[in-house]
Order: structure tokens, then C-alpha cells, then sequence
């Protein structure tokens, strides 16, 4: 148990930051925070909301599950372009004015992985790149410290809650298709996961009227008004689908 704080000690001694949080994904179940130095005061319903499904959107987590991405990665590098103007990035980020973050993503096997995050908050500097490549030198080190310590924790289990993050992932994919039509799921879930409209547009072919479009009829469908509601909706949508994960089978 005292490893993730001696961990984070090390890595303090090495290059100055402000913050850090240590996070077990387990691909089974929900994300196992195992080190948080994050001192606001309503942390603990940010983390609550975070495990049971907002953990979705999280870049880091999107690059390491979609993309297998690994090693030390800057947030802004990860992030879509319509990040910050994001809902979870109002809650999580700018709530707790992280000026700049980077990450270590390491995968323990194909069920979890590992991510280390460090922030910068306030006026302080950003990263500069010999901070970066220290930490950048030592990666094999931390890999090798969060294979010894978690990769033989967590053994699989079979019962139908083990399945938590896959089943949650399919109510993202899922979210709204009941009212909305197919390109329109395709632009809401890309806003959700912080791309721009001009992105959204690049991706999809379409002009960003065509996106801006979609949007709003979404949003009629959906009776909301605006991003935040949009956010809101979705993370109401999953609690409901973490109910009827954990209702008994019959």
C-alpha cells in the first residue's frame, strides 16, 4: 500500500510537480484509484462520478484502450481539439486548474493497465522538455516497478459484473440511438469525446454546417440545450446501465 506514494516521492525528486494521481484500470472492473494528492473539496463526488463511467472520456484512457498507446504522453497530445471546451473537462480539469498534465501509461496485460498522472496547477510552467525526457529515460524503470507490484492482482472473474467497463463502453456506443439517427450518434458521441466541429467534420467528411446541424437536432431530440446537458445525460444514462449491470440475473 505504501508503494504508490514512495513511487510518486520518487518522481517528485526527479522533476517538480504539483499533483498526482495513480490509477489501476482493470478491463473487468471499475478503475481502482490507488493514490490521489488532489485536494478539492468536493473531490470525493468527482471520483465517484469518475470510476462509474465518466472514465470513459479520459484520453488517457481512450488512447490506451482504443490505440494500445503506452509509455509518457502529454495530455494536450492525446486530447481531441474540442477537449477544453468540453463538459468533463470543465469538471475535471479546470475545476482543479491543472495548468498542464502528462501521463505514463503502462499496460500490465490485455485486461489493465497502470496510468500515473502529474500536474502542474495555477500560474505554474508547463513541462519543459528536460523535465520531459528525464521522466521520458526512466519509463522502463516505471514499467518494471507497476508489472512487479500489479500485474498479478487482479485475476478475471466470470460473474456478470466483471464485464464493467466493456458493458459501459456498449452503453456509450449505445447512448441515444434510440432518438437519433446514425450520423447524428456519430457527431454526439465525437462531442463527447471532446472533438471540435471543425474536427468532427475532418473525420466524418461533412461540412461543420453539417455538424452543427446534426448537433442541434440532437439536442431537440434529446431535449437538451447545451454541451453541459449533453454531459449530464450521458452520465445519467450510465448509472442507469450500472443498475441493471448489478441486478441479480434470474
Amino acid at each position: 500500500k505504501r508503494l504508490p506514494s514512495l513511487l510518486v516521492h520518487l518522481l517528485k525528486n526527479l522533476v517538480p510537480f504539483d499533483n498526482a494521481v495513480i490509477l489501476h484500470y482493470r478491463h473487468d472492473k471499475q478503475p481502482l484509484l490507488l493514490y490521489n494528492d488532489i485536494p478539492p473539496v468536493e473531490i470525493k463526488r468527482q471520483i465517484d462520478t469518475f470510476v462509474n463511467g465518466a472514465f470513459l472520456l479520459d484520453p488517457f484512457y481512450r488512447a490506451a484502450v482504443d490505440d494500445r498507446v503506452s509509455g509518457l504522453h502529454r495530455l494536450s497530445d492525446l486530447a481531441p481539439s474540442g477537449f477544453e471546451e468540453t463538459e468533463y473537462y470543465r469538471s475535471y480539469f479546470k475545476f482543479t486548474k491543472i495548468k498542464d498534465e502528462i501521463g505514463y501509461i503502462v499496460h500490465l496485460d490485455n485486461k489493465q493497465f497502470i496510468n500515473i498522472s502529474l500536474g502542474r496547477l495555477g500560474l505554474a510552467q508547463r513541462f519543459n522538455r528536460s523535465q520531459l525526457a528525464i521522466l521520458e529515460d526512466i519509463t522502463p524503470i516505471i514499467e518494471s516497478i507497476c508489472n512487479l507490484q500489479w500485474s498479478s492482482k487482479e485475476k478475471s472473474s466470470s460473474n456478470q459484473a466483471s464485464q464493467l467497463p466493456g458493458q459501459l463502453d456498449s452503453a456509450l456506443k449505445c447512448f441515444g440511438t434510440a432518438y437519433l439517427t446514425d450520423r447524428e450518434t456519430q457527431v454526439v458521441q465525437l462531442f463527447l469525446h471532446g472533438h471540435s466541429t471543425k474536427s468532427i467534420a475532418e473525420r466524418l467528411g461533412i461540412s461543420p454546417e453539417t455538424v452543427k446541424l446534426h448537433r442541434k437536432n440532437s439536442y431537440a431530440k434529446l431535449d437538451v440545450s447545451s454541451q453541459a446537458e449533453l454531459f449530464y445525460l450521458f452520465i445519467d444514462s450510465l448509472a442507469l446501465s450500472l443498475i441493471h449491470i448489478s441486478e441479480p440475473t434470474r
